[in-house]
């Protein structure tokens, strides 16, 4: 008897997927519930786990674009067991003879970090894997060659931050003499990113207004009440949280900007679900804090955290995406100083937030002095919000981060 392994649904919206990696190879024995291969979806990457015990018959690679229902491999259920296989009790008897797993054969790993690792004499099993439960990514294993061949299972960083800025470099990559060009198809994910823009420029009558904000308020309050805070909620206390309020609180002003057309119909929201842009691995994701309309500053802070966790798991889910009626994307975070950021469809307005920068700046009594100065651009769909709206809601942004008990005091 052979169990089908076919491409499940992940969603009504979602009807193909590319097969990122096979966790197990063809031929190998596979129990009930190990995970077979990572699906990627325009949406979300999702695990498909083995429904019975057999041996695994691959019929689709990694790489391929398959349909939700296509047969993609079989499990061979009458097939004997070969001699060694891991059952449940064999895997514990493994554990206790050899509780240090050598991930250079461990095919947990995708295929091209079993690639590298065939390739260059490096002790996978001293790497300390960045990916999800552990596993060892492309850019763990060149970082270790680079540095030598192997890596410290604990590293210590000289700070937190050193560590975070150490982990969003991208991989390094080994250049030759030869020139050469090499062709790979565009994950799913990419692929939507590329539909969504194309769609947003063509359209939506996209227009940028920009603004300037002081951050020094709200840096010292950050300042003040950061080590307080997080005692109590458990989490840091960002900017981000101070921008979401800040937009709601001018969205309550301009209605307009938290609207959408829809034919020749305008839809108004009573609420405000507002998108966070979180870059990834695989590319830009708008997860969606509910309600910040209703959320205290901390709700805003903890939500924005779960989904940047959720984000570095790969965790994401076609719920956390679905829905918004406005978005802020952070890219200061990259270090850019001005930028024009493209609309979400459909929404009709995006915030962009940037570096912030000290900058001489001339005072209401006359004197310079050197302040914390970020630029704001807000992007907007033209057919919808005037200039003199958008003009006024990057006011309204900017009244309360220059005087945050604005946002205490609604006004």
């Amino acid at each position: 008897m052979a169990i089908e392994v076919k491409v499940p649904g992940v969603g009504e919206s979602v009807q193909e997927g590319m097969i990122e990696s096979w966790h197990k190879a063809s031929g190998d024995w596979v129990q009930q519930d190990d995970v077979l291969l990572e699906l990627e979806t325009d949406k979300a990457t999702v695990e498909v786990v083995s429904e019975g015990e057999g041996k695994l018959e691959i019929l689709v690679e990694a790489g391929e674009v398959v349909k939700v229902g296509d047969l993609i491999a079989r499990i061979d259920t009458s097939a004997h067991k070969p001699a060694g296989s891991q059952g449940a009790a064999g895997s514990a008897e493994k554990a206790e003879e050899a509780p240090s797993q050598d991930k250079s054969n461990h095919l947990e790993n995708g295929p091209a970090v079993r690639r590298i690792l065939s390739e260059n004499p490096v002790d996978a099993s001293q790497i300390t894997g960045s990916g999800r439960s552990g596993r060892l990514t492309k850019g763990d294993v060149l970082g270790a060659i680079q540095q030598g061949g192997s890596q410290d299972r604990a590293p210590a960083p000289s700070s937190p931050a050193l560590e975070k800025k150490q982990q969003e470099l991208p991989a390094p990559r080994s250049l030759s003499g030869e020139r050469e060009s090499t062709r790979k198809p565009m994950s799913m994910l990419r692929r939507r990113i590329a539909e969504r823009l194309l769609t947003a420029q063509s359209s939506a009558a996209i227009l940028t207004t920009f603004n300037e904000v002081d951050m020094t308020e709200v840096m010292d309050l950050r300042k003040r009440y950061k080590d307080a805070f997080q005692e109590r909620y458990g989490i840091k206390l960002g900017f981000m949280g101070f921008f979401l309020k800040a937009s709601v609180h001018a969205l309550e002003t301009f209605p307009a900007v938290n609207a959408y057309i829809d034919g020749t119909d305008v839809i108004y929201h009573n609420y405000c679900d507002v998108g966070v842009a979180v870059s990834t691995e695989k590319g830009l994701m708008v997860p969606i804090v509910r309600d910040v309309d209703k959320l205290s500053l901390a709700d805003v802070e903890l939500e924005i955290g779960r989904y940047a966790q959720k984000a570095r798991e790969n965790k994401i889910s076609l719920d956390d995406l679905s829905g918004g009626t406005f978005t802020v994307s952070n890219g200061g975070v990259f270090g850019s100083l001005l930028s024009t950021p493209i609309l979400n469809p459909p929404q009709s307005a995006i915030l962009g937030m940037h570096k912030t920068q000290m900058r001489p700046v001339v005072m209401p009594d006359g004197s310079i002095k050197a302040r914390p100065m970020m630029y704001l651009a807000l992007s907007y769909d033209h057919r919808i919000v005037d200039g003199k709206e958008a003009v006024g809601f990057l006011v309204k942004i900017k009244e309360a981060i220059e005087d945050p008990s604005r946002l205490l005091l609604g006004v």
